[in-house]
């Protein structure tokens, strides 16, 4: 049986919290509208959204597979589904470590200069939520140029 993916109803908001959660990411902005789900049978196994910012910049987001599929494929299924409906500049925050995961999507590590203001303010307010969270985890800023009908 394939992994599927398609766009969440209202009944996913639940499962798209859950999944979220125990990702440990940002379970905030978690609007079913943005999502695409993967499943696999009956079971939802990832999610994912584009997330648009005030500053009119839009965030690759709320990526989660849930881990006893990690590794299979899942993510790069739903990242690729996800920019295959955007055609302008995309962003994305991410720990240090998934550099080079990104980049295979065209993914480049941006300069603060190069941001958008919604991700340089939060560029500035990063070491303070590290130092509050005692995460040693460092948090970067990835963007990739709009690519009309690619994908």
């Amino acid at each position: 049986m394939p992994v599927t993916i398609h766009t969440a109803s209202e009944d996913d908001q639940f499962v798209i919290t859950e999944i979220v959660r125990a990702a440990r990411i940002n379970p905030r902005d978690l609007d079913w509208q943005r999502f695409l789900l993967a499943q696999w049978g009956q079971d939802i196994i990832g999610v994912g959204q584009v997330k648009p910012h005030p500053d009119g910049s839009r965030e690759l987001a709320s990526l989660a597979v849930v881990s006893e599929w990690q590794g299979n494929g899942v993510g790069g299924m739903l990242i690729r589904a996800l920019l295959s409906r955007e055609t302008g500049p995309l962003h994305l925050m991410c720990v240090a470590e998934r550099e080079r995961y990104y980049e295979r999507f065209g993914f480049q590590r941006l300069e603060r200069h190069a941001m958008p203001p919604y991700f340089r303010r939060f560029v500035r307010i990063a070491p303070v939520i590290r130092l509050l969270s005692l995460s040693r985890l460092r948090l970067i800023v990835m963007g990739r140029e709009g690519l009309a009908g690619s994908g």
